[in-house]
């Protein structure tokens, strides 16, 4: 077997060193044109090769190479005789290139090498595929096809010929595909903003060919075949996942290359963020837990959480807390407003490199919103902090309307009354009313703007020592904090908690 492949890799170096250049000189003189001679030696050199692959050891190889290179061009000259007879009184430019009988393509989709290819039509450009397809799949002439792309015959020949070239080279190669090919990467999420009305970004990047297409294309812009190439997906599917990624505005594209939207955080990045937080995680939290406990003896009218308790109003008092300080310091990274996006979206996004190591619970927060401004009676400081530890964040919805937050807000005023009937029960069933003797009450924290703040000396000093903890560590998040008062038992979570802490609205 070894002596076989060796014989036939020695025949294909002399064909290669020693026939081709007199081939390309022999079709140049017979068909008197530099593109014809071009195409008729690439025809005749692929018969070669695949007779040669096929096993073929000739006693006198010279002889056997001039014999086939005469049969072809012998072929090519009855093939164009043919169809120059068959045209009268019509322009030469009318007729199709000489490419029928036992075409090159022809050769390869008869034979052994049908497999490379169909794997090669899967890796050439969009322009040049639908023509290959289209003239030896479809069997189209290049006049139709010229007439199909609204391009010159002349350019349709052009990109032909160029697609030969592409595909016997291809075929030739060991292709290699990146290691997502086989070994595709996770990437988490963070989102402010609204959703489109489709879910987008949500119901878009969950998918996990375009997770790591945003990670082979963050900050390293790369073509549609590059891409195809690295990811191991067809072209034709990659170049319609790509557009589909443009116009939802998660890729941007400049020129022929492609390019992710957003900022992807690396592991290393999320590394060094988090040592340094760890670092003031417990201090600050102490500070923060005590800062609350000392608020609400002094502000009791200011924050109302009859209705569920203090273990569960903490909850949203902590984070509220934590988010009103921070931006105090000014080491808040501001929100809002979001560039508008597809369906009526509103967002910014975020990602993050899938790390080895466990980080603090994510806390998120949601609100209300609605699509329709014109249902807008008041302004509703409504919000829903999401935990996620202990699969909390999925006991409510990840928005509510504008219009049940709107009902929510005439129960907490005592005007329930006012509310639509069908926003209260849907309100109930969420858990953000229940009713106790009949009446409906609100299962959240309640702030209330007009109510008198008072602020002591303790107060005023543990305000100034977490102003300089912020300042000292301006990334930390509120997972941090989240995580260390449940460590502390500052915060409990059980079978007595309610399904809506974090919850709160404003009067």
């Amino acid at each position: 077997m070894e002596e076989i492949k060796q014989t036939k890799n020695n025949l294909i170096g002399d064909f290669t060193e020693n026939h081709m250049e007199k081939l390309f000189y022999f079709c140049l003189k017979k068909t008197g044109n530099h593109v014809e001679a071009e195409d008729l030696t690439q025809d005749i050199s692929l018969n070669i090769l695949i007779a040669l692959n096929k096993g073929t050891v000739p006693t006198n190889f010279s002889a056997w190479v001039w014999q086939i290179a005469r049969n072809r061009y012998s072929a090519w000259a009855d093939a164009k005789h043919r169809r120059l007879e068959s045209v009268t009184g019509s322009d030469i430019e009318d007729c199709d290139i000489a490419d029928t009988g036992n075409s090159i393509l022809d050769e390869l989709i008869n034979g052994e090498q049908l497999s490379l290819l169909r794997r090669e039509l899967a890796f050439i450009k969009k322009d040049y595929r639908n023509i290959v397809v289209a003239y030896y799949i479809e069997n189209k002439s290049l006049k139709d096809i010229s007439n199909s792309v609204s391009l010159p015959l002349e350019v349709v020949k052009k990109r032909l010929q160029r697609a030969r070239k592409i595909l016997k080279e291809g075929m030739d190669m060991a292709r290699e595909f990146g290691k997502r090919s086989y070994s595709p990467e996770q990437i988490a999420f963070t989102m402010n903003g609204r959703d489109g009305k489709k879910g987008q970004p949500w119901s878009i990047i969950t998918h996990l060919l375009y997770k790591n297409i945003f990670l082979e294309t963050y900050e390293n812009p790369q073509t549609a075949e590059e891409l195809a190439l690295e990811l191991g997906i067809s072209l034709p599917y990659m170049e319609d996942e790509l557009e589909f990624l443009v116009e939802e505005e998660l890729l941007k594209k400049d020129g022929n290359k492609y390019q992710t939207n957003f900022k992807i955080i690396s592991k290393e990045e999320q590394r060094k963020e988090h040592d340094e937080n760890k670092k003031v995680q417990k201090i600050l939290t102490d500070k923060l837990c005590e800062l609350i406990d000392t608020y609400i003896k002094e502000n009791g009218a200011k924050v109302d959480f009859s209705h569920i308790g203090y273990e569960n109003a903490k909850w949203a008092l902590l984070v509220k807390t934590f988010d009103r300080l921070q931006y105090e310091s000014g080491e808040f990274q501001s929100y809002g407003p979001y560039p508008n996006r597809p369906d009526d979206g509103a967002w910014e996004l975020s990602g993050y490199e899938t790390i080895d190591w466990e980080k603090p619970p994510f806390v998120g927060m949601h609100g209300c919103y609605t699509h329709d401004l014109s249902e807008v009676k008041q302004n509703i400081n409504y919000g829903q902090f999401k935990f996620f530890y202990k699969n909390i964040q999925e006991k409510t919805p990840t928005h509510i309307s504008y219009k049940e937050a709107f009902a929510l807000w005439l129960v907490c005023n005592g005007q329930t009354e006012k509310a639509e009937k069908i926003h209260l029960d849907k309100l109930t069933e969420y858990g953000y009313l229940k009713e106790t003797d009949g009446k409906l009450e609100p299962n959240l924290v309640i702030f209330d703007y007009n109510a008198k703040d008072t602020e002591n000396e303790k107060l005023s000093v543990l305000r100034k020592e977490i102003d300089s903890l912020f300042k000292q560590t301006p990334t930390i998040t509120r997972g941090y904090i989240v995580e260390q008062a449940i460590e502390d038992g500052w915060l409990k979570y059980d079978d007595n908690s309610i399904k809506t802490i974090g919850a709160y609205i404003y009067l």
